[in-house]
This record gives structure tokens, C-alpha cells and sequence, in this order.
């Protein structure tokens, strides 16, 4: 029996015609504990052959192409500086040619680069970050390291957005230092894990709504898996009790790719070997399936 192709009826090798383009990450050097991350990207693409072209509301995404840019993986001879400089020279690339674009991680760090080249792209628009995570990954330095996966937004308040563009989603865990920057920062908006516990759907929408009105020209979606529940998502490095659940998750991402023009999404954390049965894997290739038929319906109504 042949194998499958990556990305089913979707897979299209012509990245001038694609309405998606994937690019893989795989680097988890900058993890706290848990490695694991930087074998996500092959790992999803793996099981993407499986996962039919098709929403879980049942719609047919056959006429939606996406284009896999490979990966980039960091060479024995680099330190992180210059594997996150090409990183960021690859997402760039990606960015001029105004598709879709989905980033697999890898550890969050990743997001450093992919946000730097985003914000650079976009230089003179306005734009924001809606981060998903179980931690405020907002720490200037953690393990002495300012390229921590805990370092990334507050790297990205460095590289050209503005904290009161930016929103977290879920948390559930600070450090110190963390909840000091966020005293000395008033206008940036947390949705805590107990927030969305506490209120339904619309109300989450809503208040993501406030932070992002009609007036901004493009938004990054990054998510942590680590912002579901460990019930929903145990493959991950550092996984925090009390988290979203799959639904929950999926119907914000739904909306907001929809309503919202986010340009691009990376979703990071799948750690594959400490995963069960790949769930945490499945959860995260279905995000990204509802997300680009969602994101093609919002450029096609523009």
C-alpha cells in the first residue's frame, strides 16, 4: 500500500498558488524542562495524511491548497543567534508572498523569530500578538537565557509591538518577575485559566474584541498547547493543571481567525514523546485545519 501523502488532498507543491504555506521549527534548546518539541513538526506531518480534508462542521476544504516550506533546522556549527537570524530570514520570505502562514515548533522560543520578521513585515501597520499559553512567557531573562521559551513576549516588546497590542490567553502560572512587569504594565490585558472557567464563550470573545477592534492590520496567533488542560494535551514539556479544554480552545480559535485578520498562527510545545496516543498531536493538527479553513473563508469575504 503507497503511503500517504503529507497533507492529503490539500498538499499542493506550487507556493505561488497555495492559500497556506506551513513551515516547520523543529528546536527545543530553549525549554526550561521537558524536551521533546523538536520532533513535532515530522510528527504532525505524519499524521496529517490521515486527517481528511474536511471541518468538524463538514466542510469540504478541497480547492484549499497548502504548501509545506519544509523546515529549518539548526546546523551543528550555529548558536541560537544565528539559527533564530535564518529563522527569521525563511518566515520573512514566506511573509512577502502574503499567504496564510502556520509555524510548528518546536519549543516557544521560535516564536522570537517568526514575531520579529512578522513585525518587520507589517512595519507601519498596527499589529498584535493574542498569545495562548498556560504561562505569561514574559520573563527578560529565565535560566539566564533571553531566548527562553518563558522570554518570548516580552522579546517581542523588543522587536516592534506594543504591550498594550498584545493579549494572553489562559494563563495559569507566573513567576515573580512576571507579575512585577505586569503591575508596572496595567494596559496589557490577561484572560486567565479561572477567567474562562468562570465566564462563557461569549464573554471571552468579547473581551478579545476589546483589545483588538476594526482599526488593526494584522495579528499573530500563537498558541502553546500547553494553554489545554493536561487532560486534553499531556505531550508537552511543561504541562499546568487547570487548563482549557479542546473545545473551548477550538471555538475561540475559530472565531477569532474568522472575525479577526490574523495573518499568521504558530502553535508550539508538542512534545510527541511524552504524548499518549498522539492526542496531543491530533489536538494541535485540528487547530490548525479549522484555522485555515477559517482563514481562506475571512480573505475571501474581504
Amino acid at each position: 500500500m503507497a503511503a500517504k501523502e503529507t497533507w492529503r488532498e490539500l498538499n499542493t507543491d506550487n507556493i505561488e498558488t497555495a492559500d497556506v504555506i506551513i513551515m516547520g521549527v523543529p528546536f527545543d534548546e530553549n525549554v526550561s524542562c521537558g524536551r521533546g518539541a523538536a520532533l513535532a513538526p515530522n510528527k504532525m506531518r505524519e499524521l496529517s495524511a490521515y486527517l481528511p480534508p474536511v471541518t468538524e462542521e463538514g466542510k469540504i476544504l478541497l480547492g484549499t491548497t497548502v504548501c509545506d516550506f519544509g523546515d529549518v533546522e539548526k546546523s551543528d556549527h550555529e548558536n541560537v543567534v544565528q539559527y533564530f537570524n535564518r529563522v527569521a530570514a525563511k518566515a520573512s520570505k514566506i511573509f512577502a508572498l502574503g499567504k496564510f502562514s502556520v509555524f510548528i515548533g518546536g519549543d516557544h522560543s521560535v516564536s522570537i523569530p517568526l514575531r520579529k520578521a512578522f513585525a518587520t513585515h507589517n512595519e507601519g501597520k498596527k499589529i498584535g500578538i493574542i498569545h495562548f499559553d498556560a504561562h505569561a512567557d514574559i520573563c527578560d531573562i529565565y535560566d539566564n537565557n533571553k531566548l527562553s521559551h518563558a522570554s518570548v513576549t516580552a522579546r517581542s516588546i523588543e522587536d516592534g509591538f506594543e504591550s498594550k497590542n498584545i493579549l494572553a490567553v489562559g494563563i495559569r502560572s507566573f513567576e515573580i518577575q512576571e507579575l512585577e512587569f505586569y503591575a508596572k504594565h496595567p494596559e496589557m490585558r490577561v484572560i486567565t485559566a479561572h477567567e474562562l472557567f468562570e465566564k462563557n464563550l461569549a464573554y471571552v470573545l468579547k473581551e478579545i474584541h476589546k483589545v483588538f477592534d476594526a482599526s488593526f492590520d494584522a495579528i499573530y496567533l500563537s498558541i502553546d498547547i500547553d494553554c489545554l488542560d493536561p487532560a486534553h494535551a499531556p505531550g508537552t514539556g511543561t504541562p499546568e493543571a487547570g487548563g482549557l479544554t479542546s473545545r473551548m480552545l477550538i471555538e475561540i480559535v475559530k472565531s477569532i481567525v474568522d472575525q479577526l485578520p490574523i495573518k499568521a498562527m504558530d502553535i508550539v510545545e508538542v512534545a510527541p514523546p511524552k504524548d499518549v496516543n498522539d492526542i496531543t498531536s491530533w489536538a494541535a493538527l485540528k487547530l490548525i485545519l479549522e484555522a485555515i479553513a477559517f482563514a481562506k473563508k475571512n480573505k475571501e469575504n474581504k
